[in-house]
């Protein structure tokens, strides 16, 4: 609309008064929003994550409220201020060394959390301390440490229980867990030799509450019977050469057999000692082959030579007492045959194959 010649507003003949204000159809304006560096400024100064952050996001915040109109002064100095405080602590935690000190705090409670292990989470290889120093009967979480250190029990290893489809009691589980724990210890620490005299077979087995909850495993380990052991008793395939790792899986199975000698004496199982017998003769004869068939280094040969000689006439009283017709001529060979192995079972080509030499004086291994 064009405005009147008459000028603005145009003549009325009955001038009203405006009705009272009311606001508009629209509303009032909005209010301003609240600047967001403000808002970060803020909860950056009060969690004391980063602190000169909170400083410059709050500069940023101020800047742009002039600016812009937007709310948030408060919250931005707010901010700022906190983070001036953070900033002040930290500068002088590192200055005096208090900052430094509870890092050091920090890590090491990190370092003793991350060591400390629930027994069922104890792997092959790994070394450990119980809590109350000595391998305890009953026992939830251990603490791992350096093999290398003084330790209370070292794991050879873990199995699953298959022989039991309910919880069957402490008592059933024994056997069980001793006879393959023996297997599992004789694998891990293929040089017995090594194995200190105070070390023997310890087991941690499922409770009652464990196995409800679905704990099924056994695990295994070397223990200290007196004091601490030393040093990793670990020789097996992932720790030995291929010339130490043969000489022992060949010269092993000696002691094994030797090991399955009836508990019944002759008179008593006739055919089960001479079962016997024939099978250390045999396992006699395949060492033999594997100890001549194998290639060894330089210096080891003399001595394996040595003891292959050595087993052959072993090997000829073994024979002759699985062939016994009677018991007396059973026992006539028996001593012969003992007597004729050879007490250290080859301690020189140990030597020239960097094994360890000093053979054990008893078996002391047991099992709890």
């Amino acid at each position: 609309m064009e405005p009147s010649s008459q000028g603005w507003p145009p003549p009325q003949q009955h001038p009203q008064v405006p009705p009272p204000f009311h606001g508009t159809p629209g509303g009032p304006p909005p209010a301003p929003r609240v600047n967001g560096l403000a808002i970060a400024s803020l909860v950056t100064g009060i969690v004391c994550l980063l602190p000169p952050l909170g400083l410059v996001l709050g500069g940023f915040a101020l800047g742009r409220i002039r600016k812009r109109g937007e709310r948030g002064v408060g919250l931005a100095v707010t901010g700022m201020a906190l983070s001036l405080v953070s900033t002040l602590l930290v500068v002088a935690g590192m200055t005096t060394g208090a900052f430094r000190d509870v890092y050091d705090g920090m890590r090491d409670v990190t370092d003793e959390v991350s060591r400390t292990r629930s027994t069922f989470d104890l792997r092959k290889g790994q070394c450990f301390n119980s809590p109350g120093g000595g391998i305890e009967a009953v026992a939830e979480d251990v603490r791992i440490v350096d093999c290398a250190k003084p330790h209370d029990g070292e794991v050879t290893g873990s199995f699953t229980l298959t022989e039991f489809t309910k919880w069957p009691g402490d008592k059933p589980i024994e056997p069980v867990a001793e006879k393959r724990c023996e297997a599992l210890g004789s694998a891990y620490a293929l040089d017995g030799w090594a194995v200190p005299e105070t070390a023997w077979v310890y087991y941690y087995q499922p409770s009652k509450q464990s196995w409800a909850l679905g704990d099924r495993e056994v695990t295994c380990v070397f223990a200290a019977e007196k004091g601490r052991l030393a040093g990793s008793a670990r020789s097996d395939a992932e720790t030995l050469d291929a010339h130490q790792l043969a000489f022992l899986l060949s010269v092993n199975r000696i002691d094994a057999a030797l090991m399955e000698e009836p508990d019944a004496d002759v008179e008593e199982d006739r055919e089960g000692n001479a079962a016997w017998a024939r099978k250390v003769s045999s396992t006699l004869g395949g060492t033999i082959a594997e100890l001549r068939g194998h290639r060894w280094p330089a210096g080891a040969r003399a001595p394996v030579a040595e003891l292959v000689k050595e087993l052959e006439a072993a090997r000829k009283h073994w024979a002759k007492l699985a062939a016994a017709p009677d018991p007396d001529t059973f026992w006539t060979h028996y001593e012969p045959a003992y007597d004729a192995l050879p007490p250290d079972l080859g301690a020189k080509a140990r030597g020239a194959l960097k094994l360890d030499v000093t053979p054990p004086s008893d078996a002391t291994d047991s099992s709890t």
